[in-house]
């Protein structure tokens, strides 16, 4: 099941939101949380759920031996063997169907990988249990008491396929007890409608524009088919991720959970650095406080832990070679800016930085779309006019009329207008009326938009939901 469905729309938040506001006792809350969030895992797949519970327990029991022998040479033990457990089944999961079929290629053997698929979420919920066991470990947090509360936190159905990767600390208050005010409810609907219309009407229809033009077409397309192409790939990437995270946090609102963000409108970067702080936050910050201090032969390195930092979310995200390469892409830029030093790079224009920075991003999500070698090949040739093509043809004039609007759009929304304008209207007691009744009318239009759009549309799965 996934957010941008008529069926999760329409029957399973209202159906899960009443039977939570009947329900008064915040222990049958979140009885009511767990078991929808479990029903809702189920739709993917059935089993799947019994790893999730497993892993629960598992970790459950581990933070309570961890907070207990903190210290000792048992608590190490402990946490070793949580960390080894999570990270190993993460390896397994991502990595068996394609060594599966690296050894079928080499052996001329036949073997079904499909045994081996990716359970929906895995790596957002082991992340989250991994960053419980190392907060407990140092001192961060106490260990749930309850492991129900626990599980809620690990299976949360706003939260358990594609993120953000919450903290315990950040719900450990409300998952005991919460409630939603107004404002929450009314940030939630608004959250919900905006993350919706960023999926269904930019992000679905930019993802058919790019195929066209990167797609079986990408050797005959001309070098402007080619920079159109990658940049309708950079916005659907975006659109569809920001969209996910704007509707897991206004869904998880309307229950009562305040959830970070985990985009800060990351195109207004004037460094890469600055980019990756505002993109995918709740990612970027695990790495960041989990991983780069790591102690690397037996005290923390500096360079060693970014290299590792960026090799591990270039891994992340896939087992083809190009996603390792898109990690170290980034990891290289940073480090150059890191050399440069934060002084000396503000005093370069702020054009020049744009120009550099939205370079940079463009070309890293070429490297992200193609996972075969001989594909992204073509994608630089073509990008230079190496690949035989002209400058510019009917095809990719074509694609630019089509899609003109939609690019524009796209690119507007990129930057803050709303929020700036919102600010503007709380400003002014005499528009604060007209700006609440003009919201409600361009959410239900845009509701009503959204759902048309759906009814005919083939299923949209979110990107990250495969991660």
């Amino acid at each position: 099941m996934i957010f941008s469905d008529l069926f999760f729309l329409y029957l399973f938040l209202p159906l899960c939101l009443i039977c939570y506001y009947v329900t008064k006792n915040p222990r049958f809350r979140n009885a009511v949380l767990i078991v929808f969030s479990l029903i809702f895992y189920a739709f993917g797949e059935p089993k799947w759920i019994l790893l999730l519970l497993f892993i629960s327990v598992n970790d459950f029991f581990l933070a309570k031996g961890i907070a207990k022998y903190r210290g000792k040479t048992a608590g190490k033990v402990l946490l070793g063997a949580g960390l080894i457990f999570d990270i190993v089944l993460l390896l397994f999961f991502k990595f068996s169907g394609p060594i599966l079929g690296f050894t079928d290629k080499l052996f001329g053997a036949s073997t079904d990988a499909s045994n081996f698929l990716l359970p929906v979420g895995l790596s957002f919920f082991l992340f989250k249990s991994i960053s419980y066991l190392l907060d407990v470990t140092w001192e961060k947090v106490e260990p749930e008491k309850n492991y129900f509360r626990y599980l809620l936190y690990i299976s949360l159905f706003t939260q358990v396929v594609a993120g953000p990767i919450v903290r315990y600390a950040d719900v450990e208050t409300e998952l005991l007890d919460r409630s939603a005010t107004s404002e929450d409810l009314n940030q939630g609907v608004n959250r919900i409608v905006a993350g919706l219309a960023k999926k269904v009407i930019i992000a679905d229809n930019l993802l058919p524009a790019a195929d066209d033009l990167l797609g079986e077409a990408l050797p005959d397309t001309a070098v402007v088919g080619v920079w159109l192409g990658v940049l309708f790939y950079t916005l659907y990437v975006f659109y569809d991720f920001a969209g996910y995270s704007d509707m897991a946090i206004g869904i998880s609102r309307l229950f009562g959970f305040h959830i970070k963000e985990n985009f800060n409108y990351p195109f207004v970067c004037r460094t890469i650095a600055e980019f990756w702080q505002r993109w995918h936050i709740s990612l970027g910050s695990f790495f960041r406080d989990y991983l780069l201090y790591v102690p690397i032969f037996g005290e923390p390195r500096k360079y060693a832990g970014l290299f590792l930092v960026w090799f591990s979310t270039g891994l992340w995200h896939g087992s083809h070679w190009n996603y390792i390469i898109w990690g170290l892409y980034f990891g290289v830029f940073i480090l150059i800016e890191t050399l440069i030093g934060k002084k000396k790079l503000k005093k370069v224009p702020t054009w020049i930085m744009h120009i550099y920075t939205k370079l940079v991003l463009i070309l890293g999500f070429g490297i992200f779309r193609f996972e075969k070698l001989s594909d992204l090949g073509l994608f630089f040739k073509g990008l230079v006019g190496l690949n035989g093509n002209g400058f510019i043809d009917e095809f990719a004039k074509s694609a630019f009329i089509q899609n003109a609007v939609l690019l524009a759009l796209g690119i507007l929304f990129c930057f803050p207008i709303v929020p700036k304008l919102q600010e503007k209207c709380m400003e002014n007691e005499k528009l604060r009326p007209v700006c609440g009744t003009l919201t409600i009318v361009l959410n239900a239009v845009l509701l009503i938009a959204c759902s048309i759009l759906l009814v005919n549309a083939s299923s949209h799965p979110f990107l990250y939901a495969n991660y």
